[in-house]
Protein backbone atom coordinates (compact mmCIF):
# COMPACT_ATOMS: atom_id res chain seq x y z
CA UNK A 1 0.00 0.00 0.00
CA UNK A 2 1.33 3.55 -0.98
CA UNK A 3 1.69 6.20 1.08
CA UNK A 4 0.83 9.96 -0.08
CA UNK A 5 3.96 12.48 1.37
CA UNK A 6 1.08 13.34 3.96
CA UNK A 7 0.20 10.33 5.56
CA UNK A 8 2.27 11.16 8.84
CA UNK A 9 0.37 14.07 9.33
CA UNK A 10 -2.67 12.58 8.98
CA UNK A 11 -1.82 9.24 11.02
CA UNK A 12 -0.53 12.07 13.98
CA UNK A 13 -4.03 13.84 13.71
CA UNK A 14 -6.06 11.01 14.41
CA UNK A 15 -7.68 10.18 11.33
CA UNK A 16 -9.23 7.07 10.62
CA UNK A 17 -6.99 5.23 7.65
CA UNK A 18 -7.87 2.75 5.02
CA UNK A 19 -6.57 1.73 2.01
CA UNK A 20 -8.30 3.50 -1.27
CA UNK A 21 -6.91 2.46 -4.67
CA UNK A 22 -3.54 1.50 -3.38
CA UNK A 23 -3.26 3.81 -0.97
CA UNK A 24 -3.29 4.64 2.99
CA UNK A 25 -5.53 7.30 2.78
CA UNK A 26 -7.60 8.98 5.75
CA UNK A 27 -11.47 8.14 5.74
CA UNK A 28 -12.16 10.99 8.54
CA UNK A 29 -10.67 13.09 11.50
CA UNK A 30 -13.27 13.52 13.68
CA UNK A 31 -17.37 12.63 11.92
CA UNK A 32 -18.18 12.67 8.54
CA UNK A 33 -21.09 14.63 9.35
CA UNK A 34 -19.08 17.18 11.03
CA UNK A 35 -16.63 17.51 8.23
CA UNK A 36 -19.11 17.84 6.16
CA UNK A 37 -20.80 21.00 7.10
CA UNK A 38 -17.22 22.06 7.75
CA UNK A 39 -16.64 22.25 3.81
CA UNK A 40 -20.48 23.11 3.05
CA UNK A 41 -20.14 26.59 5.59
CA UNK A 42 -16.24 27.27 5.98
CA UNK A 43 -13.19 25.60 4.62
CA UNK A 44 -11.69 22.52 4.67
CA UNK A 45 -8.44 20.31 3.29
CA UNK A 46 -8.26 17.50 1.04
CA UNK A 47 -5.04 15.59 0.65
CA UNK A 48 -5.94 14.15 -2.82
CA UNK A 49 -2.16 13.47 -3.82
CA UNK A 50 -3.15 10.15 -4.92
CA UNK A 51 -5.11 11.16 -8.24
CA UNK A 52 -3.00 10.99 -11.28
CA UNK A 53 -1.26 13.53 -13.35
CA UNK A 54 -0.06 13.27 -17.13
CA UNK A 55 1.81 15.66 -19.45
CA UNK A 56 0.53 15.87 -22.97
CA UNK A 57 2.89 17.82 -25.35
CA UNK A 58 3.69 18.21 -28.65
CA UNK A 59 2.62 19.62 -32.49
CA UNK A 60 -0.64 17.41 -32.28
CA UNK A 61 -1.09 17.09 -28.82
CA UNK A 62 -4.77 18.48 -28.87
CA UNK A 63 -5.09 15.71 -31.74
CA UNK A 64 -4.27 12.81 -29.24
CA UNK A 65 -6.24 14.78 -26.66
CA UNK A 66 -9.68 15.23 -29.46
CA UNK A 67 -9.70 11.84 -30.33
CA UNK A 68 -9.46 10.12 -26.84
CA UNK A 69 -11.68 12.40 -24.95
CA UNK A 70 -15.55 13.19 -25.69
CA UNK A 71 -15.64 16.72 -24.80
CA UNK A 72 -13.75 19.57 -27.13
CA UNK A 73 -10.32 20.37 -25.65
CA UNK A 74 -10.63 23.03 -28.93
CA UNK A 75 -12.38 25.46 -27.37
CA UNK A 76 -9.53 25.67 -23.93
CA UNK A 77 -7.34 28.91 -23.91
CA UNK A 78 -4.05 28.63 -21.60
CA UNK A 79 -5.51 28.93 -18.51
CA UNK A 80 -8.67 26.81 -19.03
CA UNK A 81 -9.64 23.58 -17.35
CA UNK A 82 -12.25 21.14 -18.92
CA UNK A 83 -13.90 18.12 -17.27
CA UNK A 84 -14.49 15.27 -19.68
CA UNK A 85 -14.00 11.10 -20.06
CA UNK A 86 -12.11 8.83 -21.97
CA UNK A 87 -14.79 6.62 -24.07
CA UNK A 88 -13.98 3.34 -24.63
CA UNK A 89 -14.72 1.76 -28.51
CA UNK A 90 -17.44 0.26 -27.09
CA UNK A 91 -19.64 3.30 -26.14
CA UNK A 92 -17.92 2.98 -22.50
CA UNK A 93 -16.20 5.29 -20.20
CA UNK A 94 -12.38 4.34 -19.39
CA UNK A 95 -12.65 7.22 -16.96
CA UNK A 96 -13.41 10.55 -16.37
CA UNK A 97 -10.69 13.38 -16.06
CA UNK A 98 -9.71 17.25 -15.85
CA UNK A 99 -7.76 18.42 -19.08
CA UNK A 100 -5.69 21.90 -18.31
CA UNK A 101 -4.67 23.59 -20.89
CA UNK A 102 -0.57 24.73 -20.06
CA UNK A 103 1.09 27.72 -20.55
CA UNK A 104 3.60 26.70 -23.75
CA UNK A 105 6.81 28.53 -21.88
CA UNK A 106 8.22 24.70 -21.86
CA UNK A 107 7.10 23.40 -25.39
CA UNK A 108 9.01 23.77 -28.85
CA UNK A 109 7.35 26.00 -31.59
CA UNK A 110 4.39 24.87 -32.52
CA UNK A 111 3.58 22.37 -29.81
CA UNK A 112 0.87 22.70 -27.51
CA UNK A 113 1.15 21.11 -23.69
CA UNK A 114 -2.04 20.01 -21.69
CA UNK A 115 -2.37 18.22 -18.21
CA UNK A 116 -4.45 15.24 -18.00
CA UNK A 117 -5.92 14.89 -13.87
CA UNK A 118 -7.18 11.15 -13.59
CA UNK A 119 -8.49 8.68 -10.91
CA UNK A 120 -6.14 7.29 -8.91
CA UNK A 121 -7.66 3.83 -9.56
CA UNK A 122 -6.86 4.11 -12.92
CA UNK A 123 -3.80 5.79 -13.34
CA UNK A 124 -1.96 2.78 -15.19
CA UNK A 125 -5.42 2.03 -16.96
CA UNK A 126 -5.67 5.46 -18.08
CA UNK A 127 -1.72 5.62 -19.02
CA UNK A 128 -1.91 2.35 -21.60
CA UNK A 129 -4.96 3.41 -22.93
CA UNK A 130 -3.96 6.43 -23.89
CA UNK A 131 -0.87 5.30 -25.00
CA UNK A 132 -2.54 2.35 -26.92
CA UNK A 133 -4.18 5.55 -28.53
CA UNK A 134 -1.24 7.53 -29.53
CA UNK A 135 -0.38 7.56 -33.29
CA UNK A 136 -0.13 11.30 -33.23
CA UNK A 137 3.48 13.58 -32.56
CA UNK A 138 2.35 13.90 -28.67
CA UNK A 139 4.58 12.32 -26.41
CA UNK A 140 3.20 11.48 -22.44
CA UNK A 141 5.09 12.05 -19.33
CA UNK A 142 3.31 10.52 -16.52
CA UNK A 143 4.03 13.01 -13.37
CA UNK A 144 1.69 11.11 -10.85
CA UNK A 145 4.55 9.77 -8.20
CA UNK A 146 6.33 13.25 -8.26
CA UNK A 147 2.85 15.46 -7.67
CA UNK A 148 1.56 16.67 -4.28
CA UNK A 149 -2.29 17.53 -4.58
CA UNK A 150 -4.77 19.57 -2.61
CA UNK A 151 -8.11 20.34 -3.00
CA UNK A 152 -9.14 23.32 0.10
CA UNK A 153 -12.91 24.00 -0.34
CA UNK A 154 -15.60 25.91 1.42
CA UNK A 155 -16.87 29.27 0.60
CA UNK A 156 -14.00 30.55 2.71
CA UNK A 157 -11.38 28.99 0.94
CA UNK A 158 -10.64 31.89 -0.95
CA UNK A 159 -10.62 34.54 1.65
CA UNK A 160 -8.16 31.69 3.87
CA UNK A 161 -5.53 31.35 0.46
CA UNK A 162 -5.17 34.82 -0.37
CA UNK A 163 -2.69 35.79 1.84
CA UNK A 164 -0.38 33.17 0.72
CA UNK A 165 0.11 34.20 -3.13
CA UNK A 166 -0.28 36.79 -5.65
CA UNK A 167 -2.40 35.25 -7.55
CA UNK A 168 -5.88 36.51 -7.62
CA UNK A 169 -7.94 33.12 -6.32
CA UNK A 170 -10.91 35.74 -5.75
CA UNK A 171 -11.55 36.59 -9.17
CA UNK A 172 -10.11 33.35 -10.29
CA UNK A 173 -13.47 31.72 -12.62
CA UNK A 174 -14.53 28.50 -12.76
CA UNK A 175 -12.91 25.83 -14.55
CA UNK A 176 -9.83 28.19 -14.93
CA UNK A 177 -6.24 28.11 -13.18
CA UNK A 178 -3.39 29.95 -12.62
CA UNK A 179 0.49 29.20 -12.03
CA UNK A 180 3.25 31.28 -9.63
CA UNK A 181 4.41 31.21 -5.88
CA UNK A 182 1.77 30.20 -3.58
CA UNK A 183 3.32 29.96 0.39
CA UNK A 184 6.92 30.77 -0.45
CA UNK A 185 7.10 27.96 -3.21
CA UNK A 186 7.27 28.97 -6.90
CA UNK A 187 5.94 26.82 -9.74
CA UNK A 188 2.51 26.18 -8.25
CA UNK A 189 -0.68 25.61 -10.31
CA UNK A 190 -3.78 26.67 -8.53
CA UNK A 191 -7.60 25.94 -9.80
CA UNK A 192 -11.33 26.49 -9.42
CA UNK A 193 -12.74 22.89 -10.27
CA UNK A 194 -14.23 21.74 -7.48
CA UNK A 195 -15.51 18.22 -6.34
CA UNK A 196 -17.84 19.60 -3.40
CA UNK A 197 -20.41 21.93 -5.34
CA UNK A 198 -18.84 24.74 -2.43
CA UNK A 199 -16.56 26.36 -4.27
CA UNK A 200 -12.59 25.92 -3.47
CA UNK A 201 -9.09 25.30 -5.25
CA UNK A 202 -7.16 22.73 -6.17
CA UNK A 203 -3.07 23.17 -5.68
CA UNK A 204 -0.59 21.20 -7.65
CA UNK A 205 3.02 20.74 -6.13
CA UNK A 206 6.20 18.86 -6.19
CA UNK A 207 5.74 15.74 -3.92
CA UNK A 208 8.72 17.55 -1.79
CA UNK A 209 7.19 20.89 -1.19
CA UNK A 210 3.48 19.94 0.10
CA UNK A 211 3.87 19.10 3.15
CA UNK A 212 5.25 22.76 3.61
CA UNK A 213 2.18 24.44 1.68
CA UNK A 214 -0.33 21.86 4.15
CA UNK A 215 1.54 23.62 6.97
CA UNK A 216 0.90 26.98 5.87
CA UNK A 217 -2.39 26.86 4.48
CA UNK A 218 -3.04 25.36 8.17
CA UNK A 219 -2.23 28.01 9.54
CA UNK A 220 -3.49 30.74 6.98
CA UNK A 221 -6.92 29.38 7.82
CA UNK A 222 -6.75 29.41 11.90
CA UNK A 223 -9.41 32.11 11.76
CA UNK A 224 -11.45 30.96 9.21
CA UNK A 225 -11.80 27.16 11.63
CA UNK A 226 -10.14 25.20 9.06
CA UNK A 227 -10.08 21.31 9.04
CA UNK A 228 -8.56 18.34 7.60
CA UNK A 229 -11.34 16.46 5.82
CA UNK A 230 -11.07 12.89 4.83
CA UNK A 231 -12.58 11.09 1.83
CA UNK A 232 -15.42 9.88 3.82
CA UNK A 233 -16.93 13.63 3.80
CA UNK A 234 -15.49 13.75 -0.19
CA UNK A 235 -17.97 10.99 -1.01
CA UNK A 236 -21.30 12.58 0.74
CA UNK A 237 -20.20 16.19 -0.46
CA UNK A 238 -20.10 15.00 -4.00
CA UNK A 239 -22.96 12.73 -3.96
CA UNK A 240 -25.34 15.57 -2.89
CA UNK A 241 -24.08 17.53 -6.39
CA UNK A 242 -24.92 14.32 -8.00
CA UNK A 243 -21.48 14.21 -9.17
CA UNK A 244 -20.62 10.65 -11.06
CA UNK A 245 -17.78 8.33 -9.07
CA UNK A 246 -16.03 6.13 -11.27
CA UNK A 247 -16.61 2.47 -10.80
CA UNK A 248 -19.92 3.25 -8.99
CA UNK A 249 -22.02 5.59 -11.45
CA UNK A 250 -19.87 5.31 -14.54
CA UNK A 251 -17.57 2.44 -15.60
CA UNK A 252 -16.29 0.62 -18.80
CA UNK A 253 -20.27 -0.47 -19.27
CA UNK A 254 -22.09 3.52 -18.91
CA UNK A 255 -22.19 5.95 -21.60
CA UNK A 256 -21.82 9.45 -21.01
CA UNK A 257 -25.28 10.04 -22.29
CA UNK A 258 -27.16 7.54 -20.14
CA UNK A 259 -24.83 9.33 -16.96
CA UNK A 260 -25.98 12.52 -17.96
CA UNK A 261 -22.68 13.35 -19.05
CA UNK A 262 -24.05 14.64 -22.97
CA UNK A 263 -22.95 18.18 -21.96
CA UNK A 264 -19.12 16.60 -22.12
CA UNK A 265 -19.86 14.63 -25.05
CA UNK A 266 -19.42 16.69 -27.88
CA UNK A 267 -21.05 14.85 -31.00
CA UNK A 268 -19.74 17.33 -33.22
CA UNK A 269 -16.33 18.08 -32.85
CA UNK A 270 -15.20 15.93 -35.50
CA UNK A 271 -14.65 11.51 -34.73
CA UNK A 272 -13.21 10.61 -31.65
CA UNK A 273 -13.82 6.95 -29.38
CA UNK A 274 -17.02 5.49 -29.75
CA UNK A 275 -18.64 9.20 -31.17
CA UNK A 276 -20.57 6.96 -34.11
CA UNK A 277 -22.08 4.89 -30.91
CA UNK A 278 -23.16 8.15 -28.96
CA UNK A 279 -25.03 9.69 -31.87
CA UNK A 280 -26.88 6.45 -32.53
CA UNK A 281 -28.12 6.24 -28.96
CA UNK A 282 -29.01 10.03 -29.01
CA UNK A 283 -30.90 9.12 -32.79
CA UNK A 284 -33.04 5.83 -31.09
CA UNK A 285 -32.74 7.48 -27.58
CA UNK A 286 -31.62 5.56 -24.71
CA UNK A 287 -32.77 2.51 -23.07
CA UNK A 288 -31.90 4.06 -19.25
CA UNK A 289 -30.75 6.74 -17.51
CA UNK A 290 -29.13 7.45 -14.32
CA UNK A 291 -31.09 9.06 -11.76
CA UNK A 292 -31.16 10.84 -8.16
CA UNK A 293 -34.04 9.39 -5.53
CA UNK A 294 -34.63 10.24 -2.00
CA UNK A 295 -35.61 7.45 0.36
CA UNK A 296 -38.88 7.80 2.01
CA UNK A 297 -37.56 6.32 4.88
CA UNK A 298 -34.16 6.72 6.95
CA UNK A 299 -32.44 3.36 5.54
CA UNK A 300 -29.18 4.20 3.26
CA UNK A 301 -29.33 2.42 -0.06
CA UNK A 302 -26.09 0.92 -1.38
CA UNK A 303 -24.34 0.18 -4.42
CA UNK A 304 -26.02 -2.05 -6.39
CA UNK A 305 -29.50 -2.50 -4.38
CA UNK A 306 -32.11 -3.68 -6.61
CA UNK A 307 -34.50 -0.60 -8.41
CA UNK A 308 -38.13 -1.71 -8.52
CA UNK A 309 -40.99 -0.01 -9.98
CA UNK A 310 -44.55 -0.27 -7.96
CA UNK A 311 -45.78 -3.76 -9.39
CA UNK A 312 -42.43 -4.60 -8.49
CA UNK A 313 -40.31 -5.41 -11.02
CA UNK A 314 -36.97 -5.06 -11.73
CA UNK A 315 -36.10 -1.89 -13.48
CA UNK A 316 -32.74 -0.75 -12.19
CA UNK A 317 -30.61 -0.87 -9.69
CA UNK A 318 -28.58 1.56 -7.16
CA UNK A 319 -24.93 3.22 -7.66
CA UNK A 320 -24.21 5.31 -4.89
CA UNK A 321 -25.94 6.01 -1.67
CA UNK A 322 -25.82 7.78 1.31
CA UNK A 323 -27.70 9.86 4.15
CA UNK A 324 -27.08 13.41 3.27
CA UNK A 325 -26.00 15.77 5.94
CA UNK A 326 -27.42 18.46 4.46
CA UNK A 327 -31.17 16.83 4.03
CA UNK A 328 -30.83 15.17 6.91
CA UNK A 329 -32.13 12.31 4.63
CA UNK A 330 -31.00 9.16 2.22
CA UNK A 331 -30.08 10.13 -1.17
CA UNK A 332 -29.03 7.90 -3.95
CA UNK A 333 -28.28 7.54 -7.65
CA UNK A 334 -28.92 4.73 -10.03
CA UNK A 335 -29.93 3.58 -13.26
CA UNK A 336 -33.16 3.17 -14.33
CA UNK A 337 -35.17 2.14 -17.26
CA UNK A 338 -36.21 5.23 -19.04
CA UNK A 339 -39.46 5.53 -18.56
CA UNK A 340 -38.90 5.43 -15.02
CA UNK A 341 -36.69 8.49 -15.03
CA UNK A 342 -38.74 11.65 -15.10
CA UNK A 343 -38.85 13.46 -11.73
CA UNK A 344 -41.68 12.82 -9.40
CA UNK A 345 -41.86 8.97 -10.42
CA UNK A 346 -42.26 6.76 -7.20
CA UNK A 347 -39.87 3.65 -7.29
CA UNK A 348 -38.70 0.96 -4.42
CA UNK A 349 -35.46 0.19 -3.51
CA UNK A 350 -35.20 -3.62 -2.36
CA UNK A 351 -33.32 -3.70 0.74
CA UNK A 352 -33.36 -7.96 0.69
CA UNK A 353 -36.94 -8.89 1.92
CA UNK A 354 -37.68 -5.60 2.43
CA UNK A 355 -38.99 -2.79 -0.50
CA UNK A 356 -38.85 0.38 0.76
CA UNK A 357 -40.23 3.29 -1.24
CA UNK A 358 -37.99 6.46 -2.66
CA UNK A 359 -38.94 9.34 -5.65
CA UNK A 360 -36.98 10.21 -8.30
CA UNK A 361 -35.33 13.82 -8.03
CA UNK A 362 -33.60 16.68 -9.74
CA UNK A 363 -29.75 16.42 -8.95
CA UNK A 364 -28.54 17.99 -7.25
CA UNK A 365 -29.86 17.55 -4.20
CA UNK A 366 -28.27 20.25 -2.41
CA UNK A 367 -27.83 23.78 -4.01
CA UNK A 368 -25.34 25.27 -1.97
CA UNK A 369 -26.58 29.21 -1.28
Amino acid sequence: MKNTPLTEKHIALGAKMAEFAGYNMPISYTSIREEHQCVRTGVGVFDVSHMGEFIVRGKEALDLIQKVTSNDASKLDIGDAQYSCLPNHNGGIVDDLLVYRLPEDMCAEGEKAFMLVVNAANIEKDWNWINQENSFDARLIDISEETGLLAVQGPKAADALQPLTGIDLKNMKYYTFGKGTFAGVDNVLISATGYTGSGGFEIYARNEDIVKIWDAIFEAGKDYGIQPIGLGARDTLRLEMGYALYGNDIDDTTSPLEAGLGWITKLNKGEFNSAEIFRKQKEEGLKRRLVGFVMDERRVPRHDYPILNEAGETIGKVTSGTHSPSLDKPVGMGYVQTAYAKPGTKVLIEFGRKQLPATVTKIPFYKPE
